[in-house]
């Protein structure tokens, strides 16, 4: 049977990470996960401004650099890494205190920050996406049509760097061939979370 989210005192809260390259689904994935299961989200902290339609503290806690140095300086971040020249965490307190109350947690976020939460927090589950392959993720970028050719390049090199991390560093690895396949292989992982914890 998968984690529920009876928020009973007796049970810590799961927190899941799911971690994987640009273009991979992930986002995708985390979505259905959330439509599936009843797992909070961690909102997280960012340096960068908003985008149309992006609202304070539902999609992001928009803060400024200085606001972020304090976080950092003061503990309160989870992880944090730098990426496209702004800074993202995710800030502790609201974490700690979901896991406590029993709830399930789920983080979208790159390896440098699930490494950093898994240092931290080394009961939480880390699950990489990985394309069905090099060629498939290379012609998922080129689909969206808004990357060009040395951004493509760069998230290809990225990636092979990120898959490789993983393939070390993580606890489980699901390939996303398409979004049945990976929420099987998600409910398998999930149900042998219970099985040991």
């Amino acid at each position: 049977m998968p984690p529920s989210s009876t928020n009973s005192p007796e049970r810590q809260g799961l927190l899941l990470v799911i971690s994987g390259p640009s273009g991979v689904g992930k986002s995708t994935v985390v979505d259905a996960l959330r439509g599936r299961r009843p797992f909070g989200f961690s909102v997280s902290a960012t340096t960068r401004a908003a985008r149309p339609g992006e609202a304070d503290g539902e999609h992001y806690h928009f803060v400024t650099d200085d606001e972020f140095d304090r976080l950092v300086d003061r503990g309160e971040l989870l992880e944090w890494a730098t990426y496209g020249g702004h800074r993202y965490g995710t800030p502790r307190r609201p974490v700690a205190e979901a896991l406590a109350r029993g709830e399930d947690l789920i983080l979208d976020i790159e390896n440098v920050g699930a490494l950093q939460v898994k240092e931290a927090l080394p009961e939480a589950v880390l699950v990489f996406v990985l394309p069905p392959s090099r060629r498939e993720l290379e012609a998922r970028l080129r689909g969206r049509g808004d990357t060009d050719e040395a951004a493509i390049e760069r998230r290809l090199a990225v990636a092979d760097d990120q898959i490789d991390e993983a393939r070390r560093r993580y606890d489980w690895l699901v390939t996303n061939d398409d979004l049945d396949s990976v929420m099987t292989q998600i409910d398998r992982i999930l149900e042998a979370t219970e099985r040991t914890s």
